[in-house]
């Protein structure tokens, strides 16, 4: 697994929200069970909620989603769905949201 690679949302219940999950876990933790993720929604759902350098705006396949930095979580790796893409050119963006999250700067 790559760090700032983006799966399909494997749980149905969530799909329609957050239709991908973006792995931010360091590649030389690949052998813990978990990952680390932050969902990715739809810009057209996430609207003006999204704070910019908390929720960055990422595009896939030219269509905008937000990373919901504030709600990530830790998820099973044999939990994720299909390999969709990688977001490595956004790096400097995510690693800055996460790090406002962390420490507000």
């Amino acid at each position: 697994m790559a760090q700032f690679t983006v799966y399909a949302n494997p749980n149905s219940s969530t799909r329609s929200a957050y239709p991908y999950l973006l792995d931010i876990q360091s590649d030389l933790l690949d052998d813990l069970r978990t990952t680390v993720v932050i969902p990715l929604s739809p810009l057209r759902l996430a609207g003006k909620a999204a704070i910019s350098r908390l929720c960055p705006v990422l595009e896939i396949y030219g269509e905008p989603y937000v990373a919901l930095t504030q709600q990530l979580a830790a998820v099973d790796r044999k939990t994720l769905g299909k390999t969709i893409c990688d977001l490595g050119r956004y790096r400097s963006d995510i690693i800055a949201a996460v790090d406002f999250i962390i420490s507000g700067i």
